[in-house]
């Protein structure tokens, strides 16, 4: 009886050291678990914890159940939250380098993103530094595609037909975009958007195909104007100081399964791209590609968000745009 008593008990023990070893990772979403943001996280997930053999316990929320996306910075950097998605542009504010992804049509082809976004490059290199300062360091990147705009009984062909109206933007240089454009920006989040078009608080949209799958934005807009003129990034963050905690072992487990994630992400985007044109389709939007003379109206309006840009970023801003050939025009 004793023996059995002193096993329990061992048992027992093991059983609560195992339960007290396992640490918590919450990361929160805007998008849907279904959207392939969410999808990768799940991949993260799997990965992280078969690496930790369960040491950390990832759980994901998503949706804005827990933070909207402009909330996740403060949540992240104070210790809210273990980690968080976010659109790279909501750390504008403490890092203005961020919005370069956002100039117009700078970023306008796969080899020019997958450039930037590389390991090293002095456009992720300073981005990363500057975030790091928040409290919050980036873990991995995850590809959202380009900038289109959505509309409703005809397309935004050009800047004329903005002129004068409400466009849902989702970052401060976007919003110089639509200005410099003609129309008035107005801030929404994107777990907002769905009902803000419903409701007609804007008269149009922007943001990433691959969003219009997600959200079924089809049921509240019928055009997608492929504008292209903007790349849409979106970071995994994890706080800096829960993260420095972890021994270097599940600190390195935790990175590679980032590693993982990131590149799967990064090379199923252009059939998340097509798949989600195929949907929009499908369900009755008209797609709207651009024309020469088109893309050239558009071009003949950014130079004052490049101004506005070198402005905030300062020097920092202008070395990232001299590393892609920009040279600030």
């Amino acid at each position: 009886m004793f023996n059995k008593v002193v096993c329990t008990a061992a048992a027992i023990a093991a059983l609560s050291t195992s339960a007290v070893a396992a640490e918590k990772m919450r990361i929160s979403l805007q998008l849907p678990l279904t959207s392939h943001l969410g999808e990768n996280l799940v991949l993260f997930e799997k990965e992280v914890e078969a690496r930790t053999g369960g040491a950390i316990d990832v759980e994901i929320y998503d949706s804005a159940t827990l933070y909207r996306d402009k909330e996740v910075p403060a949540a992240v950097g104070s210790g809210s939250i273990e980690a968080g998605v976010a659109s790279l542009t909501q750390y504008v504010g403490d890092a203005p380098v961020v919005d370069v992804f956002y100039m117009p049509f700078l970023f306008n082809t796969e080899d020019k993103v997958r450039a930037a976004v590389a390991e090293g490059s002095v456009v992720r290199t300073v981005i990363e530094e500057e975030v790091a300062k928040t409290g919050g360091e980036i873990l991995f990147w995850q590809a959202y595609g380009g900038a289109v705009m959505l509309s409703n009984g005809g397309p935004i062909r050009n800047p004329d037909d903005l002129e004068g109206k409400k466009v849902r933007v989702f970052g401060k240089t976007l919003g110089d975009f639509v200005t410099a454009a003609g129309g008035a920006p107005t801030l929404i989040s994107g777990s907002e958007q769905y009902l803000a078009y419903q409701r007609g608080t804007v008269d149009v949209g922007m943001t990433g195909v691959s969003g219009v799958k997600s959200r079924k934005l089809w049921e509240v807009m019928d055009t997608i104007t492929v504008t292209n003129h903007a790349d849409i990034e979106f970071v995994v963050v994890v706080n800096t100081e829960w993260f420095s905690g972890l021994s270097p072992e599940i600190q390195g487990h935790i990175r590679d399964a980032a590693a993982v994630a990131q590149e799967d992400v990064r090379n199923r985007m252009s059939q998340i791209e097509a798949d989600a044109f195929a949907a929009a389709e499908e369900n009755g939007m008209t797609i709207v590609q651009l024309t020469d003379e088109d893309l050239a109206a558009w071009k003949a309006v950014a130079q004052p968000v490049y101004d506005s840009y070198l402005a905030a970023a300062g020097e920092a801003g202008k070395k990232i745009l001299d590393s892609v050939g920009a040279g600030g025009s």
